[in-house]
């Protein structure tokens, strides 16, 4: 299993000078990516439960990458996830092409529907028909990065007959992942991408089921289900003296690298550590130097090289 780690993005220590620290002290540990991920904004009385401190100042996950992308040489650089119904095919492949080509094709994308329905309103983004756009989204962004001309015509986007160029660094293109928990979001990942993202909250005991049902479709679909890759977002909270009836990944340095274990078990092939969930490091009152030095133990402690 390949071990990836969070770049500071929410919270007082998601500066230039935190990211710049984590992300390059990540390179020399030899970790084999970084992640973003993606919100807009956070209501201003919010009530859903599902508004959790870390989503209440974020940077945006392709800016973050660019500027991180200049400062590495190695490590992969992957969003998990930015949200299809906010953008159009053109304008991001234009973006995440640049990005792939000033990395030199270390480019992971991550792609998700989106839930907030404020940030669909503020985006002026369609709530309904998610998944049939998130397809035709996909559909228009391969013809985008593999066709001397794209033409496309579909239900919800339309492209002329155009040469979009450059292409990217990576052939065919940036490997398109999607996230989703729901039943049909696992089964379009098994069909039409290369592979699965784990969301914040997903149960780390049982993905592996979650895991199975992407494979499946994949091999329903004719598809070489051993090729996918599956991600799980590392949602990594150090407790000192373990915790007591924690969650996986919550507690000792000890538990949490005993846990890593079982979330290989359960069929991961990566695992990122995100400490941007953690409200002890990346809430908006968080002592910015503590959280880099927390975040240094970290990277020290689960070292893929350990």
């Amino acid at each position: 299993m390949l071990i990836g780690f969070g770049v500071p993005l929410s919270g007082t220590w998601a500066t230039p000078e935190v990211q710049r620290a984590v992300v390059r002290r990540a390179e020399e540990l030899g970790y084999h990516s970084v992640w973003t991920f993606q919100r807009l904004l956070t209501p201003a009385a919010a009530q859903d439960g599902r508004w959790d401190e870390v989503y209440q100042s974020v940077q945006d996950p392709i800016v973050s990458l660019a500027y991180l992308a200049g400062l590495t040489e190695r490590v992969r650089l992957g969003v998990a996830v930015m949200n299809i119904p906010f953008m159009s095919p053109v304008v991001l492949a234009k973006q995440l092409t640049t990005l792939d080509l000033v990395s030199h094709g270390r480019l992971d994308l991550g792609l998700g529907l989106g839930w907030a329905k404020e940030e669909f309103v503020a985006a002026g983004a369609s709530f309904p028909h998610r998944g049939r756009r998130a397809e035709e989204f996909i559909a228009a962004l391969r013809a985008i990065w593999t066709r001397p001309v794209t033409e496309f015509r579909g239900e919800f986007y339309e492209i002329p007959a155009s040469r979009v160029e450059p292409k990217p660094a990576q052939h065919p293109h940036p490997p398109i992942l999607l996230g989703g928990n729901a039943p049909p979001a696992l089964r379009r990942a098994g069909r039409i991408s290369d592979g699965w993202i784990s969301s914040s909250r997903a149960d780390l005991t049982t993905i592996g089921e979650s895991i199975q049902v992407v494979r499946q479709a994949a091999e329903e679909a004719g598809r070489d289900a051993s090729a996918l890759r599956f991600l799980c977002r590392g949602v990594v909270q150090v407790r000192p003296g373990g915790a007591a009836g924690r969650r996986l990944l919550t507690g000792s340095v000890e538990e949490i690298r005993a846990d890593f274990d079982v979330v290989s078990a359960s069929g991961v092939t990566e695992l990122f550590i995100d400490l941007n969930y953690d409200p002890q490091i990346a809430s908006r009152e968080a002592d910015a130097e503590q959280s880099l030095r927390r975040a240094e133990e970290a990277l020290v402690a689960f070292a893929p090289s350990r």
